[in-house]
């Protein structure tokens, strides 16, 4: 008889632990990317909201890895389709100590070498104990109700369509210019 007992007590225990398992499963929604705080290069805050109604390409850029010459690429993709298409550069030193400039030694570099204008953003960290918040919505499926992803490399890209729903992401080896990207722009 006690042996019952406890085995119904048991029962009970998981049963209300699964219904309060599901229940704040379904309860999870997705967080509104617009809402993420990041700064500028030049410490300014950014207002994500700014940008709902057109696409957003958000690359984790370096100045010193094998695919800097992709700023060439970003910089076109920028000018070419800047109706419809935001492009938003992240600094990131975390693979291969790429990025190891200052602010103002990332923004000259940039423009100088790249003629870049786009938006960047303060340097960051994309992975990791101090993931940004925007970093976290990109590669957790919980917080973007779409994918989990990793970020394996510098100027690994995603795209967030004009609501703000994140629509794709593009290895380090995708071009920007790549037909991958550009058939969401048409």
């Amino acid at each position: 008889m006690k042996k019952l007992k406890i085995l119904a007590i048991v029962f009970l225990c998981a049963s209300l632990f699964q219904s309060c398992a599901q229940e704040k499963k379904s309860n999870l929604k997705p967080t509104n990317m617009y809402n993420i705080a990041i700064n500028s290069l030049t410490g300014e805050k950014i207002d994500l909201n700014q940008f709902k109604g057109k696409k957003i390409l958000f690359v984790n850029v370096a100045s010193e890895c094998g695919f800097t010459p992709q700023y060439k690429d970003l910089q076109k993709l920028h000018e070419t389709y800047k109706d419809k298409l935001v492009i938003i550069g992240l600094p990131c030193n975390q693979f291969g100590n790429q990025e190891p400039g200052t602010a103002s030694q990332i923004k000259s570099f940039c423009e100088k070498n790249y003629g870049v204008d786009f938006l960047i953003t303060e340097k960051i960290d994309v992975k990791g104990e101090n993931q940004h918040p925007l970093y976290a919505w990109f590669t957790q499926k919980e917080m973007n109700g779409v994918m989990n992803s990793s970020v394996k490399w510098n100027f690994q890209k995603y795209l967030v369509d004009e609501k703000g729903n994140l629509m794709d992401v593009f290895y380090s080896i995708t071009e920007p210019l790549s037909e991958k990207i550009v058939k969401h722009l048409k």
